[in-house]
Protein backbone atom coordinates (compact mmCIF):
# COMPACT_ATOMS: atom_id res chain seq x y z
CA UNK A 1 0.00 0.00 0.00
CA UNK A 2 0.94 3.27 -0.43
CA UNK A 3 1.78 5.44 2.54
CA UNK A 4 1.50 9.31 3.32
CA UNK A 5 1.89 10.99 6.70
CA UNK A 6 -1.76 11.64 6.96
CA UNK A 7 -2.82 8.09 6.09
CA UNK A 8 -1.64 7.47 9.86
CA UNK A 9 1.70 5.40 8.63
CA UNK A 10 3.30 8.49 10.79
CA UNK A 11 0.10 9.42 13.17
CA UNK A 12 1.95 11.55 15.10
CA UNK A 13 2.49 14.10 12.08
CA UNK A 14 -0.88 14.19 11.13
CA UNK A 15 -4.47 15.39 12.35
CA UNK A 16 -6.12 12.88 14.69
CA UNK A 17 -9.14 12.47 12.84
CA UNK A 18 -8.61 13.13 9.15
CA UNK A 19 -11.76 13.88 7.04
CA UNK A 20 -14.26 10.90 6.34
CA UNK A 21 -12.31 8.72 3.48
CA UNK A 22 -10.06 11.61 2.18
CA UNK A 23 -7.04 9.79 3.32
CA UNK A 24 -8.36 6.36 1.73
CA UNK A 25 -9.28 8.65 -1.44
CA UNK A 26 -6.06 9.98 -1.85
CA UNK A 27 -4.01 6.82 -1.09
CA UNK A 28 -6.38 5.15 -4.24
CA UNK A 29 -6.08 7.99 -6.48
CA UNK A 30 -2.07 7.97 -6.04
CA UNK A 31 -2.02 3.76 -6.49
CA UNK A 32 -3.85 4.44 -9.36
CA UNK A 33 -1.39 6.58 -11.08
CA UNK A 34 0.99 4.96 -13.66
CA UNK A 35 3.81 6.87 -12.75
CA UNK A 36 5.64 6.81 -9.98
CA UNK A 37 5.10 9.53 -7.55
CA UNK A 38 6.13 10.82 -4.14
CA UNK A 39 5.83 14.13 -2.16
CA UNK A 40 8.19 15.88 0.54
CA UNK A 41 7.45 18.81 2.68
CA UNK A 42 9.07 22.04 3.10
CA UNK A 43 12.16 20.46 5.00
CA UNK A 44 12.53 17.58 2.42
CA UNK A 45 10.83 14.82 4.49
CA UNK A 46 9.01 12.04 2.48
CA UNK A 47 4.75 12.22 2.78
CA UNK A 48 3.82 10.06 0.11
CA UNK A 49 4.86 6.59 -1.53
CA UNK A 50 2.66 5.26 -4.16
CA UNK A 51 2.75 1.62 -5.69
CA UNK A 52 5.05 2.70 -9.07
CA UNK A 53 7.57 4.23 -6.67
CA UNK A 54 7.55 0.96 -4.62
CA UNK A 55 7.74 -1.26 -7.80
CA UNK A 56 10.27 0.69 -9.69
CA UNK A 57 12.89 1.09 -6.55
CA UNK A 58 11.80 -1.75 -3.89
CA UNK A 59 11.11 0.17 -1.40
CA UNK A 60 8.07 0.07 0.56
CA UNK A 61 5.30 2.83 1.54
CA UNK A 62 6.27 2.34 5.20
CA UNK A 63 10.31 1.86 4.66
CA UNK A 64 10.16 5.57 2.44
CA UNK A 65 7.37 7.37 4.38
CA UNK A 66 9.08 9.69 6.94
CA UNK A 67 12.99 9.80 5.53
CA UNK A 68 14.68 12.71 5.25
CA UNK A 69 14.99 12.92 1.79
CA UNK A 70 16.84 10.32 -0.44
CA UNK A 71 20.24 10.13 1.29
CA UNK A 72 21.59 6.93 2.45
CA UNK A 73 18.99 4.52 0.84
CA UNK A 74 17.36 5.69 -2.31
CA UNK A 75 21.00 7.66 -3.67
CA UNK A 76 24.15 7.45 -3.06
CA UNK A 77 25.70 9.45 -0.37
CA UNK A 78 27.96 10.90 -3.31
CA UNK A 79 25.25 12.13 -4.57
CA UNK A 80 22.49 13.09 -2.13
CA UNK A 81 23.37 16.85 -1.94
CA UNK A 82 22.57 17.84 -5.37
CA UNK A 83 20.04 15.55 -6.25
CA UNK A 84 18.29 16.88 -3.03
CA UNK A 85 19.12 20.17 -4.12
CA UNK A 86 17.65 19.99 -7.33
CA UNK A 87 14.07 18.59 -6.45
CA UNK A 88 13.38 21.28 -3.59
CA UNK A 89 14.55 24.16 -6.03
CA UNK A 90 11.53 23.48 -7.38
CA UNK A 91 10.30 25.31 -4.29
CA UNK A 92 11.21 28.17 -5.84
CA UNK A 93 10.68 27.96 -9.26
CA UNK A 94 7.50 28.26 -11.10
CA UNK A 95 6.13 25.20 -13.39
CA UNK A 96 7.53 21.78 -13.38
CA UNK A 97 11.48 21.00 -13.39
CA UNK A 98 12.61 18.52 -15.45
CA UNK A 99 15.29 16.14 -13.63
CA UNK A 100 17.08 12.91 -14.79
CA UNK A 101 19.69 11.61 -12.31
CA UNK A 102 20.23 7.94 -10.77
CA UNK A 103 18.63 6.55 -8.23
CA UNK A 104 19.25 3.35 -5.95
CA UNK A 105 16.67 0.23 -5.26
CA UNK A 106 16.62 -1.95 -2.37
CA UNK A 107 18.55 -4.54 -3.51
CA UNK A 108 21.55 -2.59 -4.05
CA UNK A 109 20.92 -1.66 -7.77
CA UNK A 110 20.98 1.49 -9.92
CA UNK A 111 18.36 2.63 -12.12
CA UNK A 112 17.94 5.76 -14.33
CA UNK A 113 14.99 8.10 -13.54
CA UNK A 114 13.33 10.98 -15.45
CA UNK A 115 11.72 13.57 -12.39
CA UNK A 116 9.09 16.00 -12.99
CA UNK A 117 8.57 18.06 -9.73
CA UNK A 118 6.96 21.20 -8.85
CA UNK A 119 5.92 23.04 -5.66
CA UNK A 120 3.13 22.51 -3.19
CA UNK A 121 1.64 25.67 -1.88
CA UNK A 122 -0.77 25.86 1.33
CA UNK A 123 -3.96 27.62 1.90
CA UNK A 124 -2.05 31.13 2.03
CA UNK A 125 0.19 30.51 -0.98
CA UNK A 126 3.29 30.11 0.28
CA UNK A 127 5.38 26.40 -0.80
CA UNK A 128 5.06 23.90 1.62
CA UNK A 129 6.34 21.03 0.26
CA UNK A 130 7.45 19.46 -3.57
CA UNK A 131 5.49 16.53 -5.28
CA UNK A 132 7.78 14.14 -7.55
CA UNK A 133 6.81 12.11 -10.67
CA UNK A 134 9.44 9.91 -12.02
CA UNK A 135 9.74 6.84 -14.20
CA UNK A 136 12.47 5.36 -15.89
CA UNK A 137 14.46 6.95 -18.37
CA UNK A 138 14.04 3.94 -21.01
CA UNK A 139 10.39 3.29 -20.55
CA UNK A 140 9.91 6.89 -21.44
CA UNK A 141 12.30 6.60 -24.25
CA UNK A 142 10.05 3.24 -25.60
CA UNK A 143 7.05 5.37 -25.40
CA UNK A 144 8.60 8.07 -27.00
CA UNK A 145 10.20 5.32 -29.69
CA UNK A 146 6.98 3.89 -29.91
CA UNK A 147 5.18 7.38 -30.80
CA UNK A 148 7.99 8.52 -33.09
CA UNK A 149 7.68 4.96 -35.45
CA UNK A 150 3.83 5.59 -35.13
CA UNK A 151 3.75 8.85 -36.34
CA UNK A 152 6.54 7.79 -39.09
CA UNK A 153 4.13 4.91 -40.08
CA UNK A 154 1.20 7.03 -40.82
CA UNK A 155 3.08 9.88 -42.51
CA UNK A 156 6.37 8.61 -44.62
CA UNK A 157 5.85 5.03 -44.31
CA UNK A 158 6.41 3.43 -48.34
CA UNK A 159 3.68 1.03 -48.07
CA UNK A 160 0.06 1.47 -47.04
CA UNK A 161 -0.83 0.91 -43.30
CA UNK A 162 -4.24 1.07 -41.92
CA UNK A 163 -5.81 0.05 -38.64
CA UNK A 164 -8.84 -1.48 -38.85
CA UNK A 165 -11.79 -1.48 -35.51
CA UNK A 166 -13.51 -4.63 -34.33
CA UNK A 167 -15.93 -3.74 -36.96
CA UNK A 168 -13.61 -3.70 -39.77
CA UNK A 169 -13.75 -0.62 -41.06
CA UNK A 170 -11.08 1.64 -41.36
CA UNK A 171 -9.99 4.26 -38.41
CA UNK A 172 -7.12 5.23 -39.47
CA UNK A 173 -4.99 5.58 -42.75
CA UNK A 174 -1.44 6.67 -43.73
CA UNK A 175 -1.14 8.30 -46.78
CA UNK A 176 0.31 5.26 -49.01
CA UNK A 177 -3.23 3.53 -48.26
CA UNK A 178 -5.18 6.51 -49.11
CA UNK A 179 -3.65 6.41 -52.45
CA UNK A 180 -3.73 3.03 -52.93
CA UNK A 181 -7.37 2.80 -52.31
CA UNK A 182 -8.45 6.13 -54.43
CA UNK A 183 -9.86 8.37 -51.49
CA UNK A 184 -8.78 10.99 -49.01
CA UNK A 185 -7.34 9.97 -45.96
CA UNK A 186 -10.62 11.05 -44.27
CA UNK A 187 -12.69 9.98 -47.14
CA UNK A 188 -12.03 6.42 -46.56
CA UNK A 189 -12.22 6.39 -42.94
CA UNK A 190 -15.20 4.20 -41.36
CA UNK A 191 -16.44 2.78 -44.96
CA UNK A 192 -17.09 -0.77 -45.39
CA UNK A 193 -14.51 -2.41 -46.77
CA UNK A 194 -16.90 -3.51 -49.36
CA UNK A 195 -17.35 -0.06 -50.93
CA UNK A 196 -13.37 0.34 -51.16
CA UNK A 197 -12.72 -3.09 -52.93
CA UNK A 198 -14.71 -5.38 -55.48
CA UNK A 199 -12.59 -8.70 -55.46
CA UNK A 200 -10.57 -10.31 -53.08
CA UNK A 201 -13.23 -8.19 -50.28
CA UNK A 202 -14.41 -11.38 -48.72
CA UNK A 203 -11.29 -12.80 -48.32
CA UNK A 204 -9.81 -9.62 -46.70
CA UNK A 205 -12.44 -9.49 -44.32
CA UNK A 206 -12.22 -13.11 -43.41
CA UNK A 207 -8.22 -12.73 -42.38
CA UNK A 208 -9.14 -9.73 -39.96
CA UNK A 209 -11.70 -11.80 -38.54
CA UNK A 210 -9.19 -14.50 -38.00
CA UNK A 211 -6.45 -12.07 -37.02
CA UNK A 212 -9.32 -10.15 -34.31
CA UNK A 213 -10.14 -14.21 -32.97
CA UNK A 214 -6.83 -16.09 -33.18
CA UNK A 215 -3.91 -13.49 -33.77
CA UNK A 216 -1.78 -12.54 -36.12
CA UNK A 217 -0.68 -15.17 -38.94
CA UNK A 218 3.01 -16.63 -39.19
CA UNK A 219 3.58 -14.87 -42.59
CA UNK A 220 2.18 -12.11 -44.82
CA UNK A 221 -0.52 -13.40 -47.21
CA UNK A 222 -0.40 -12.23 -50.64
CA UNK A 223 -4.17 -11.42 -51.71
CA UNK A 224 -5.36 -9.83 -54.91
CA UNK A 225 -7.94 -7.18 -55.02
CA UNK A 226 -9.99 -4.79 -57.06
CA UNK A 227 -9.82 -1.38 -56.00
CA UNK A 228 -13.36 0.32 -57.20
CA UNK A 229 -12.30 3.67 -57.10
CA UNK A 230 -10.14 4.26 -59.79
CA UNK A 231 -9.96 7.45 -62.33
CA UNK A 232 -10.80 5.23 -65.18
CA UNK A 233 -13.91 4.17 -63.41
CA UNK A 234 -12.52 0.61 -63.98
CA UNK A 235 -12.05 -1.86 -60.54
CA UNK A 236 -8.42 -1.85 -60.63
CA UNK A 237 -6.87 -5.51 -60.05
CA UNK A 238 -3.91 -5.01 -57.71
CA UNK A 239 -1.85 -7.71 -55.37
CA UNK A 240 -1.21 -6.67 -52.10
CA UNK A 241 1.79 -8.94 -49.74
CA UNK A 242 -0.69 -8.36 -46.71
CA UNK A 243 0.70 -8.87 -42.62
CA UNK A 244 -1.89 -8.34 -39.92
CA UNK A 245 -0.93 -7.63 -36.02
CA UNK A 246 -3.92 -7.55 -33.63
CA UNK A 247 -3.88 -4.57 -31.25
CA UNK A 248 -5.33 -4.76 -27.73
CA UNK A 249 -5.27 -2.26 -24.81
CA UNK A 250 -2.42 -1.75 -22.72
CA UNK A 251 -4.21 -0.50 -20.02
CA UNK A 252 -6.77 -3.06 -19.33
CA UNK A 253 -6.24 -5.93 -17.28
CA UNK A 254 -7.75 -8.30 -19.65
CA UNK A 255 -6.78 -7.79 -23.51
CA UNK A 256 -9.47 -5.43 -24.90
CA UNK A 257 -9.24 -6.16 -28.96
CA UNK A 258 -8.99 -2.70 -30.26
CA UNK A 259 -8.56 -3.83 -34.08
CA UNK A 260 -6.40 -4.97 -36.43
CA UNK A 261 -2.89 -3.24 -37.95
CA UNK A 262 -3.17 -3.98 -41.82
CA UNK A 263 0.23 -3.06 -43.51
CA UNK A 264 0.24 -3.97 -47.51
CA UNK A 265 2.71 -3.69 -50.06
CA UNK A 266 1.90 -3.54 -53.88
CA UNK A 267 3.38 -6.34 -55.67
CA UNK A 268 1.20 -6.49 -58.70
CA UNK A 269 4.09 -5.91 -61.50
CA UNK A 270 6.46 -8.49 -59.87
CA UNK A 271 3.62 -10.80 -59.57
CA UNK A 272 2.25 -10.83 -63.63
CA UNK A 273 6.11 -10.65 -64.12
CA UNK A 274 6.73 -14.05 -62.21
CA UNK A 275 3.36 -15.16 -63.41
CA UNK A 276 4.61 -14.73 -67.31
CA UNK A 277 7.70 -15.95 -66.89
CA UNK A 278 5.92 -19.53 -65.74
CA UNK A 279 3.65 -19.52 -68.14
CA UNK A 280 6.27 -19.14 -70.87
CA UNK A 281 8.47 -21.94 -69.29
CA UNK A 282 5.18 -24.35 -69.21
CA UNK A 283 4.42 -22.98 -72.97
CA UNK A 284 7.98 -23.84 -74.12
CA UNK A 285 7.20 -27.28 -72.45
CA UNK A 286 3.95 -27.84 -73.76
CA UNK A 287 5.64 -27.00 -77.32
CA UNK A 288 8.72 -29.76 -76.78
CA UNK A 289 6.18 -32.09 -75.74
CA UNK A 290 3.89 -31.64 -78.54
CA UNK A 291 7.44 -31.84 -81.09
CA UNK A 292 7.92 -35.71 -79.26
CA UNK A 293 4.39 -36.97 -79.47
CA UNK A 294 3.86 -35.56 -82.94
CA UNK A 295 7.29 -37.00 -84.38
CA UNK A 296 5.61 -40.32 -82.94
CA UNK A 297 2.73 -40.11 -85.46
CA UNK A 298 2.77 -41.69 -89.16
CA UNK A 299 -0.02 -39.50 -89.99
CA UNK A 300 1.07 -36.06 -90.67
CA UNK A 301 -2.57 -35.04 -90.24
CA UNK A 302 -2.87 -36.69 -87.13
CA UNK A 303 0.97 -34.91 -85.98
CA UNK A 304 -0.66 -31.79 -86.63
CA UNK A 305 -3.75 -32.49 -84.22
CA UNK A 306 -1.39 -33.89 -81.71
CA UNK A 307 -0.14 -30.51 -81.89
CA UNK A 308 -2.99 -28.67 -81.19
CA UNK A 309 -3.67 -31.02 -78.16
CA UNK A 310 -0.90 -30.34 -76.49
CA UNK A 311 -1.65 -26.26 -77.18
CA UNK A 312 -4.42 -26.05 -75.64
CA UNK A 313 -3.43 -27.32 -72.28
CA UNK A 314 -3.95 -24.34 -70.00
CA UNK A 315 -4.14 -21.67 -73.42
CA UNK A 316 -7.67 -22.33 -74.58
CA UNK A 317 -11.10 -24.58 -74.61
CA UNK A 318 -11.40 -24.87 -78.26
CA UNK A 319 -9.39 -25.14 -81.65
CA UNK A 320 -10.41 -25.11 -85.25
CA UNK A 321 -8.50 -26.18 -88.66
CA UNK A 322 -9.95 -23.99 -91.61
CA UNK A 323 -7.96 -25.21 -94.83
CA UNK A 324 -7.85 -22.86 -97.95
CA UNK A 325 -9.63 -23.98 -100.70
CA UNK A 326 -8.83 -22.56 -104.38
CA UNK A 327 -6.32 -19.42 -104.17
CA UNK A 328 -5.48 -16.93 -102.43
CA UNK A 329 -5.27 -13.34 -103.35
CA UNK A 330 -8.42 -13.29 -106.38
CA UNK A 331 -11.51 -11.37 -106.06
CA UNK A 332 -13.49 -14.23 -105.11
CA UNK A 333 -14.00 -13.93 -101.50
CA UNK A 334 -11.41 -16.95 -99.36
CA UNK A 335 -13.39 -20.40 -99.39
CA UNK A 336 -12.21 -21.70 -95.65
CA UNK A 337 -13.27 -25.76 -95.49
CA UNK A 338 -13.31 -27.34 -91.34
CA UNK A 339 -10.60 -30.30 -91.61
CA UNK A 340 -10.76 -30.62 -87.61
CA UNK A 341 -12.15 -29.19 -84.89
CA UNK A 342 -11.88 -29.90 -80.83
CA UNK A 343 -15.61 -31.63 -79.69
CA UNK A 344 -18.23 -28.20 -78.97
CA UNK A 345 -20.05 -29.49 -76.04
CA UNK A 346 -16.98 -29.88 -73.60
CA UNK A 347 -13.21 -29.72 -73.87
CA UNK A 348 -11.59 -32.96 -75.61
CA UNK A 349 -9.53 -33.82 -78.61
CA UNK A 350 -8.90 -32.04 -81.70
CA UNK A 351 -10.12 -34.62 -84.41
CA UNK A 352 -10.59 -34.67 -88.06
CA UNK A 353 -14.31 -33.81 -88.89
CA UNK A 354 -16.49 -36.50 -90.26
CA UNK A 355 -17.78 -34.58 -93.56
CA UNK A 356 -14.76 -32.50 -94.35
CA UNK A 357 -14.66 -31.04 -97.99
CA UNK A 358 -17.73 -28.37 -97.39
CA UNK A 359 -16.71 -25.01 -97.01
CA UNK A 360 -17.77 -22.67 -93.74
CA UNK A 361 -20.26 -20.16 -94.48
CA UNK A 362 -18.68 -17.55 -92.68
CA UNK A 363 -20.23 -14.05 -92.33
CA UNK A 364 -18.41 -10.89 -93.78
CA UNK A 365 -16.28 -9.55 -91.52
CA UNK A 366 -15.48 -12.85 -90.21
CA UNK A 367 -11.89 -12.67 -88.29
CA UNK A 368 -11.17 -16.54 -89.53
CA UNK A 369 -11.16 -14.95 -93.41
CA UNK A 370 -9.60 -11.49 -92.36
CA UNK A 371 -6.33 -13.55 -90.79
CA UNK A 372 -5.92 -15.30 -94.41
CA UNK A 373 -6.43 -11.64 -96.21
CA UNK A 374 -3.80 -10.19 -93.49
CA UNK A 375 -1.69 -12.83 -93.29
CA UNK A 376 -1.60 -12.47 -89.75
CA UNK A 377 -3.52 -12.96 -86.54
CA UNK A 378 -6.97 -11.20 -85.50
CA UNK A 379 -8.35 -11.38 -82.00
CA UNK A 380 -12.30 -10.66 -81.45
CA UNK A 381 -14.76 -11.11 -78.00
CA UNK A 382 -17.65 -10.63 -76.71
CA UNK A 383 -16.59 -8.58 -73.80
CA UNK A 384 -18.91 -8.71 -70.97
CA UNK A 385 -22.26 -9.37 -73.28
CA UNK A 386 -24.76 -11.19 -71.14
CA UNK A 387 -24.62 -15.48 -71.38
CA UNK A 388 -27.85 -15.08 -74.01
CA UNK A 389 -26.25 -12.67 -76.36
CA UNK A 390 -23.05 -14.19 -76.25
CA UNK A 391 -24.47 -17.30 -77.62
CA UNK A 392 -25.55 -15.43 -80.09
CA UNK A 393 -22.24 -14.24 -80.97
CA UNK A 394 -20.51 -17.39 -80.72
CA UNK A 395 -23.55 -19.11 -83.36
CA UNK A 396 -23.13 -16.84 -85.88
CA UNK A 397 -19.45 -17.28 -86.10
CA UNK A 398 -20.08 -20.81 -86.72
CA UNK A 399 -18.53 -21.38 -83.30
CA UNK A 400 -18.97 -23.45 -80.00
CA UNK A 401 -21.87 -21.72 -78.12
CA UNK A 402 -19.69 -21.67 -75.06
CA UNK A 403 -16.97 -19.47 -76.76
CA UNK A 404 -16.37 -15.75 -76.02
CA UNK A 405 -13.12 -14.90 -77.15
CA UNK A 406 -11.30 -16.14 -80.33
CA UNK A 407 -7.84 -15.87 -81.96
CA UNK A 408 -7.27 -16.70 -85.15
CA UNK A 409 -3.79 -17.24 -86.65
CA UNK A 410 -2.56 -18.08 -89.77
CA UNK A 411 -0.89 -21.17 -90.99
CA UNK A 412 1.88 -20.62 -93.60
CA UNK A 413 4.82 -23.18 -94.86
CA UNK A 414 7.28 -22.58 -96.67
CA UNK A 415 5.67 -18.93 -98.01
CA UNK A 416 2.19 -20.76 -98.84
CA UNK A 417 -0.84 -19.86 -96.88
CA UNK A 418 -2.49 -22.96 -96.21
CA UNK A 419 -4.96 -21.45 -93.70
CA UNK A 420 -6.27 -20.86 -90.72
CA UNK A 421 -6.14 -22.07 -87.02
CA UNK A 422 -8.88 -20.58 -84.43
CA UNK A 423 -8.30 -20.89 -80.47
CA UNK A 424 -11.63 -20.02 -78.96
CA UNK A 425 -11.68 -19.37 -74.78
CA UNK A 426 -15.26 -19.39 -72.13
CA UNK A 427 -16.07 -16.61 -70.05
CA UNK A 428 -14.40 -18.02 -67.07
CA UNK A 429 -11.26 -17.05 -69.08
CA UNK A 430 -9.57 -13.84 -69.74
CA UNK A 431 -9.58 -12.07 -73.73
CA UNK A 432 -6.44 -13.59 -75.36
CA UNK A 433 -3.58 -10.88 -75.59
CA UNK A 434 -0.69 -10.17 -77.86
CA UNK A 435 1.48 -12.55 -76.07
CA UNK A 436 -1.17 -14.75 -76.62
CA UNK A 437 -0.47 -14.33 -80.03
CA UNK A 438 2.98 -14.67 -80.33
CA UNK A 439 2.15 -18.50 -79.17
CA UNK A 440 -0.57 -19.39 -80.96
CA UNK A 441 1.46 -18.25 -83.74
CA UNK A 442 4.43 -20.23 -82.95
CA UNK A 443 1.88 -23.60 -82.66
CA UNK A 444 0.46 -22.86 -85.99
CA UNK A 445 3.92 -23.13 -87.80
CA UNK A 446 4.23 -26.49 -86.20
CA UNK A 447 1.03 -27.34 -87.37
CA UNK A 448 1.49 -25.73 -90.64
CA UNK A 449 4.42 -27.70 -91.40
CA UNK A 450 2.69 -31.06 -90.29
CA UNK A 451 -0.38 -30.57 -93.13
CA UNK A 452 2.07 -29.72 -95.38
CA UNK A 453 3.90 -32.99 -94.83
CA UNK A 454 0.41 -34.64 -95.57
CA UNK A 455 0.04 -33.32 -99.04
CA UNK A 456 -2.40 -30.01 -98.30
CA UNK A 457 -1.98 -27.62 -101.05
CA UNK A 458 -2.40 -24.26 -100.95
CA UNK A 459 -0.91 -20.82 -102.29
CA UNK A 460 0.65 -17.47 -100.74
Amino acid sequence: MSASRRSGTTDELGPEEPEPGGAELLAALLDGMDAALCAFDADGVVTHWNREAERILGWSAAEAVGRQGFAGWAVRTADAEEVEARLMSSMEAHGRQVHEFALLTKDGGRVLVRTQSAAVRGGDGKPSGVYCAFSEVHAQIDLERSIALSEALFENASWGVVLVDADLRPAVANEHAARSLGMGRTALLGRPLGELLGQGVEELESALSHVLAEGAPPAPAEMWVSVRATESGEPERRCWRSGFLRLASPLAEEPVPLGVAWLFLDVTEAKRTEQEAAQLRFRSQQLHRAARAAGECEDPTEAATVQLDFALAGFADHALIDLVSGTVGEEEPVRLIRVAATPAGAPGPCLPVAKAGLPVRYLEGHPAPQCVDRVGSVRASAGTAPSDRAREWAAARQWPEDSVHALCTVLRSRGRTLGVVTFLRGASRTQFERADATYAESVSARVAASLDLAGVLGSG
